[in-house]
């Protein structure tokens, strides 16, 4: 019968365990000396060494030929205790038998000295689902209990487990398995299984453990039962249903360019390949947390990566975000996955994911407009930003021609433009509207360099300039329209029409309107055109 990887090469002795050097060797010291204590208790995060531990300690107690603090495996209590046919080593699962009932049982059996062996065990898992009473019961054994008796307690949240049980124990921290531990042992699993499993594989399936040896082995046993011939990182990938270290780059990089079809277009192919949208999501945000340790720490932060994207893509990807940026994305991906809890289509709540993160404007909370600042101080900092010339034909729109080349010259066409909307009108009149929009709408009426739609003052006609059709939908309705006109109206004390158009629409007849847009776009503000 096929035995799991995790169970196959579970650690028999204190030196087969990897990554714990602190506990195991204090533990063998122990053994060594015979300075034990009669209850332990084991903390930290899953697949650790906690529950391997607490089994080769209880044969180490009871082993008849014990070697450097280690059991010998070989002796009749240290089969009998492998095979799980000594009664007096017990390991009780406290999630499943956490009444007090269940540790009155317990204690009325702990009086009793053992049969087989030197010590009675007993180990206990998940300790902290003990309920309160049930602790209280525990509490008096734990604190004197017969000389044959030892407690192993093991728990993953001990901010569960009450000050007096932990203050009758000796406590033991297992700290995560690094990647590198994780690698090599994986490597070590595959080379006795006859599994081929390519170097940076390897690198991918530890990243993806999170520091539990268990995980790892589990996720490896996974893709060779899967795969035939070489597992490399692809098969991997493809194995588990992620989008892999390639995909996930190019999605950053659409990103960063605003480039929402583009991130569209890659979501789409990878959910119709079957990859996992909330495990997509906890690529972007491990690349996110890894863009944010380069903005902060660039050299040391090299070695601290994820391992999701190149090193070298990942340093080309910090510096096309502020740090308020990378902030933001972090929250929205993050209440995004939060939310697939308790929604039924994830494929949807990632595509508004993506379009949140390529648009920056349209989340305008406190977390949204610090990250539109520190963007525009790296911009201003860098001096990496500019304002170029632009020229304004409206014939085509059966306008007044208008040009203006830059702003200083802005009187060679004085003639041809009356009617000056007052500077900061569109502010005004954006700060005016938003409060009678709804949340979904406000969003959309904004007054940053990158909005999705601008206002141009053409005479009676306030035109909406929409960036796409998607935009235009959602603005050219009859009650959006007579609040944008009535508030236009009241600040101009003059009727305004309100009218809606397509700013990418514009063809080469009208590439001076595009440029007009273009305008508006850099300076803010309405330009007041005189009609024919």
């Amino acid at each position: 019968m096929y035995q799991a990887l995790y169970r196959k090469y579970r650690p028999q002795t204190f030196d087969d365990v990897v990554g714990q050097l602190a506990v195991t060797q204090t533990l063998k010291s122990q053994m060594v000396s015979g300075k034990l204590s009669h209850a332990y208790l084991f903390t930290g995060s899953r697949g650790t060494g906690k529950t391997s531990c607490a089994k080769i300690l209880a044969k180490a107690v009871n082993c008849e030929n014990i070697q450097d603090g280690n059991p010998c495996n070989c002796c009749k209590s240290c089969r009998a205790i492998d095979a799980g046919s000594c009664m007096d080593v017990l390991e009780i699962d406290a999630a499943s038998n956490n009444g007090v009932d269940n540790v009155r049982d317990l204690r009325d059996d702990a009086i009793y000295t053992p049969s087989q062996v030197k010590k009675r065990v007993y180990i206990i898992d998940e300790v902290h689902m003990l309920s309160v009473s049930a602790f209280n019961a525990l509490l008096k054994i734990i604190e004197e209990p017969p000389e044959h008796l030892l407690f192993i307690l093991a728990t993953t949240e001990l901010h569960k487990v009450p000050a007096t049980i932990l203050s009758r124990c000796q406590r033991f921290s297992f700290r995560r398995i690094s990647q590198e531990d994780i690698a090599a042992r994986l490597q070590y699993v595959s080379y006795q299984e006859n599994i081929d499993l390519d170097e940076s594989a390897a690198r991918v399936l530890a990243r993806l453990a999170d520091g539990g040896m268990r995980d790892g082995l589990s996720l490896l046993d996974q893709c060779a039962s899967a795969t035939a011939g070489e597992l490399n990182t692809d098969r991997v990938y493809a194995c588990l249903g992620i989008a892999g270290i390639r995909e996930c780059g190019k999605l950053m990089t659409s990103i960063s360019q605003k480039d929402t079809n583009g991130a569209l277009e890659l979501l789409n192919r990878l959910y119709a390949e079957g990859k996992d949208m909330g495990a997509l999501l906890d690529e972007l945000a491990c690349l996110t947390r890894d863009l944010m340790i380069l903005k902060t720490a660039p050299e040391t932060g090299i070695t601290m990566l994820s391992g999701v994207t190149s090193d070298a893509e990942a340093r080309a990807l910090s510096q096309a975000f502020s740090m308020g940026e990378l902030t933001r994305m972090l929250t929205v991906i993050q209440n995004t996955a939060f939310g697939f809890l308790r929604s039924t289509n994830h494929r949807m709540d990632a595509e508004i994911c993506l379009i949140n993160l390529c648009h920056p404007e349209l989340d305008t909370d406190i977390s949204g407009l610090l990250a539109r600042i520190t963007r525009l101080e790296e911009d201003i900092s860098t001096g990496d930003f500019s304002v170029a010339p632009v020229a304004i034909d409206l014939a085509s729109k059966g306008e007044t021609v208008c040009t203006v080349t830059e702003c200083a010259k802005q009187e060679q066409v004085s003639e041809e433009i009356t009617d000056e909307a007052p500077i900061g009108f569109w502010s005004d009149l954006v700060s005016a509207i938003r409060p009678e929009l709804n949340q979904a709408i406000r969003g959309f009426f904004t007054t940053t360099p990158n909005a999705p739609l601008r206002g141009i003052l053409a005479g009676e006609r306030l035109v909406l300039a929409c960036e796409n059709r998607f935009i235009i939908d959602i603005v050219n309705k009859p009650e959006i329209l007579e609040i944008v006109s009535r508030k236009a109206s009241a600040k101009l004390q003059r009727p305004i029409r309100v009218v809606v158009t397509d700013d990418t629409g514009i063809d080469e007849k009208n590439e001076q309107m595009e440029q007009l847009l273009n305008f508006g776009r850099a300076h803010g503000d309405i330009i007041s055109i005189k009609n024919n």
